[in-house]
């Protein structure tokens, strides 16, 4: 019989390594990929990946099983996310898409969009607007929340969640016209 969530946090809550090991085992690979969304860099998501479950071992009896555990570990791995950017100043405000420069190779052009070619499109966007995309349409944020958490107006939010959709709708209908696997500017 299986270990329990339950079970599990609380042997992390006793300092269990075995409980560590497993419940870092099973949840790395989904926190990893939600590294990877905000982080472009594979060897930077993974260093922010360390740091939020070094927090999340040092908070974990924090948690007091109100909504579900991997949602409470996320918005830890989040925040660590945008503190990596905020640190590493890659977090900017982008305002024009002039000479951003698009790298799509890859993404198929088809009748329906498979998630892996959406999830590339997404890193496609200047950091700023990935941030903002990612924390209002995939994390569920609020604009209010996202102002808050990366210290802008909400009116900004809005502007960037903007921006990214039409980067995106943009980058979709080129994607529709063009070869399968290519690389091009937006700017062009």
């Amino acid at each position: 019989m299986g270990v329990t969530e339950e079970q599990l946090i609380q042997g992390c809550v006793r300092g269990d390594r075995a409980a560590q090991k497993q419940l870092y085992d099973t949840f790395s690979s989904r926190m990893y990929g939600l590294c990877c969304r905000y982080v472009k860099n594979s060897a930077d998501a993974e260093d922010v990946l360390v740091t939020a479950f070094t927090i999340i071992f040092a908070r974990i009896g924090q948690y007091r099983g109100e909504g579900s555990f991997e949602g409470w570990m996320k918005r830890i791995v989040i925040n660590e996310s945008l503190t990596f950017l905020r640190k590493n100043r890659k977090m900017s405000m982008t305002t024009s898409m002039e000479g951003i420069p698009v790298d799509v190779t890859g993404v198929t052009p088809s009748d329906t969009l498979e998630q892996e070619d959406l999830l590339q499109m997404i890193e496609c966007l200047p950091d700023g607007y990935r941030t903002v995309f990612n924390l209002y349409a995939i994390d569920g944020f609020t604009h209010k929340e996202i102002a808050e958490k990366l210290k802008i107006s909400e009116n900004t939010s809005k502007s960037q969640l903007s921006r990214a959709r039409g980067f995106l709708q943009n980058l979709l209908a080129k994607t529709e016209l063009s070869p399968k696997n290519y690389r091009h500017d937006i700017a062009s």
